[in-house]
């Protein structure tokens, strides 16, 4: 960043002259990625993990659940859990594409800064959804300015990285979106045990589901837990599943090769017929034709869409 240059514009000169190609990019720092678009287009499936994601030029939404969540240079998208949800460009183009950046959160960072900041839990009586839109400040953008300008200084991203980083998860505590975090990272909170059991199911998400079971092992009763499961993703748990079932099965026939029932039996369907009507339900269009469209796009290389 130069003297004269606000932390936006060096956001926009740092990314746009890191990836000069439509797509998603990790970067060298840790939980970092930034994305590149260049003409709008329709909703696409995509997971996203709790983060911030930040517009520096253009435009995009983010829907879950059937609410649109629009962001752009003055809102940033916040989500506390792992969101199934669809991801739209509204505005972007060859010569002002959308620009921006993603930012891993880390929850147990997070609980630090509350027990350390003397920032106590909110208690909120109606739980909040996973997923907000909060307003960009100039501290924020200056924190994630200073961290970007590190991938021109490797040898220092081990050192100072972590630094920013506190500062980002800081800010955000300050931020309009702070209520949202500390419900997750309340030990004793509704919100902290949701994330549990969505955490239990993506790494269970192939065995038999018994809501009542799952409900028992974050400690709720099977109606309370439905009902924060419900508010906080939009989802049913059984719903949370079959997303993340069909997404692996896309992934499988996508990435390894393999064929409709192959794909279908290893997330944990039965019935191969039935994992092609939901399928379908899902993507728009049954599996086979899926891969045929994916795989006639130039440039394919994996399902990876940031938000």
């Amino acid at each position: 960043m130069t003297i004269h240059q606000s932390p936006l514009d060096a956001l926009i000169q740092a990314i746009g002259s890191r990836i000069p190609a439509p797509g998603d990019y990790p970067m060298p720092i840790p939980g970092l990625g930034f994305y590149r678009r260049e003409q709008p287009a329709a909703p696409v499936v995509c997971m996203v993990e709790p983060s911030i994601v930040l517009v520096v030029q253009g435009e995009k939404r983010l829907w879950v659940g059937g609410e649109g969540y629009p962001y752009d240079r003055s809102r940033f998208l916040l989500t506390s859990l792992d969101i199934p949800a669809n991801s739209e460009v509204l505005v972007a183009s060859p010569g002002q594409p959308c620009l921006g950046l993603m930012f891993k959160l880390d929850l147990r960072m997070l609980a630090e800064l509350i027990a350390q900041g003397g920032l106590p839990p909110t208690r909120e009586r109606a739980m909040m959804k996973g997923v907000g839109i909060g307003r960009v400040t100039d501290g924020m953008l200056a924190a994630f300015a200073r961290l970007v300008a590190l991938l021109d200084e490797p040898d220092a991203i081990p050192v100072l990285a972590p630094l920013i980083q506190r500062e980002i998860h800081y800010r955000l505590l300050k931020s309009d979106q702070a209520g949202r975090l500390r419900q997750i990272c309340s030990v004793d909170g509704q919100g902290y045990r949701i994330a549990k059991a969505i955490d239990w199911l993506k790494l269970n998400f192939d065995s038999a589901l018994r809501v009542e079971e799952l409900a028992a092992r974050v400690q709720m009763s099977a109606a309370t837990f439905h009902h924060h499961f419900r508010q906080l993703t939009s989802m049913s748990p059984l719903q949370y599943q079959k997303w993340l079932r069909l997404n692996e099965a896309r992934r499988l026939m996508l990435n390894e090769h393999q064929d409709v029932s192959s794909a279908a039996f290893k997330v944990g369907y039965e019935s191969p017929s039935q994992f092609s009507r939901e399928y379908s339900r899902l993507f728009g269009v049954p599996p086979k034709r899926d891969m045929a469209a994916l795989r006639g796009r130039a440039g394919v290389t994996d399902l990876t869409e940031s938000s």
